[in-house]
């Protein structure tokens, strides 16, 4: 689905971009398309020469799950010392948080295609474990324990 986007990016910007073909949901639940992501990432990163790519220049790029992926990657990457460091991340539209979906971002955009606010979860719950089957649950916010929602209330909060 990505091809002509990444021949794109690679000519108008003379770099080599690799795409990973991960397994998707809800065939395939949580971790497999990380793990896929993860695995494809150290086999390109040991290989650069093999590829002619600079170990100073790799960025890690990913929209919607694809986004989520890559800051996963990135941040599992950031503590390794036997792999080239990564120079960048480029998340767009990435799905980060599945604590709250009633966040104002989730309100003000409730109704905007192409990912309304209960299409958004329902992916969430195909991407973790392919039951959809608490998505009311999860819209109300019951999902997350208090004690949970305590402890990332300052990052994830509407204020």
């Amino acid at each position: 689905t990505h091809e002509e986007l990444c021949r794109f990016i690679a000519r108008e910007s003379e770099s080599v971009v690799v795409s990973v073909g991960y397994r998707l949901a809800p065939e395939h639940k949580y971790p497999a398309a990380y793990e896929d992501c993860l695995s494809a990432s150290q086999h390109f990163l040991q290989h650069l020469q093999h590829y002619g790519v600079d170990p100073a220049r790799v960025t890690v790029c990913g929209d919607s799950a694809g986004g989520n992926l890559a800051a996963a990657v990135s941040q599992t990457l950031a503590g390794r010392s036997d792999l080239p460091r990564l120079r960048a991340q480029i998340l767009i539209y990435p799905g980060l948080q599945a604590l709250d979906f009633n966040l104002p971002s989730y309100q003000q955009n409730r109704g905007v295609p192409l990912l309304f606010r209960e299409r958004a979860a329902f992916y969430m719950l195909q991407y973790l474990n392919g039951n959809a089957t608490k998505l009311e649950e999860v819209l109300e916010g019951s999902h997350i324990p208090p004690d949970i929602k305590l402890k990332y209330e300052k990052w994830v909060s509407p204020d």
